[in-house]
């Protein structure tokens, strides 16, 4: 063996790494992400023929009953009830006595409460709100926009709510 092998000094070989300080910006990361983060648990996609009116409102939106008023038709829950044709309801589709009244959209609003009622039944949790949530394009005539909140109040759905595209 030679001189410089035998004589060498041995270094201690262990190495330590320090790494609270690459924790706790992972720690301050995750706590940004998870504050800046925000998602609604309510799904809003308009449909292609529906242009949704702008607002610079912040409330989300809650899970209700969902109505769409396209200039073509009147659905509830993506179930087409009424035709329109080019956002005008046919008289016949109007209840004779009322033409505030729309009977089809009735019939379908009264099922979904009657649903809804029947589950709070069962499940305690499950309550009939009234609450409704209507998608409505923009350039309708208010006046059928009257005739649906008129037969959503006959429904037992009083509280109504409008939803908007926010300006982003």
């Amino acid at each position: 063996m030679s001189f410089s092998k035998l004589h060498r000094k041995k270094l201690p070989t262990t190495f330590k790494i320090q790494i609270t300080s690459m924790v706790d910006m992972f720690v301050i990361l995750l706590v940004f992400l998870i504050k800046s983060y925000s998602t609604s648990p309510v799904t809003v996609n308009p449909s292609a023929d529906l242009r949704l009116p702008s607002s610079i409102t912040q409330t989300t939106p809650v899970d209700v009953l969902k109505l769409v008023v396209s200039k073509s038709s009147i659905s509830v829950e993506g179930t087409k009830v009424v035709s329109l044709t080019d956002g005008k309801i046919d008289k016949k589709d109007l209840d004779r006595e009322d033409t505030s009244y729309i009977p089809e959209l009735f019939k379908a609003l009264d099922a979904e409460a009657k649903k809804t009622q029947g589950i709070a039944k069962v499940n305690s949790e499950v309550a009939f709100e009234g609450k409704i949530l209507v998608q409505a394009d923009k350039d309708l005539n208010y006046e059928l926009l009257q005739k649906v909140m008129h037969t959503s109040a006959v429904a037992g759905y009083s509280d109504l709510k409008l939803a908007v595209m926010g300006n982003d």
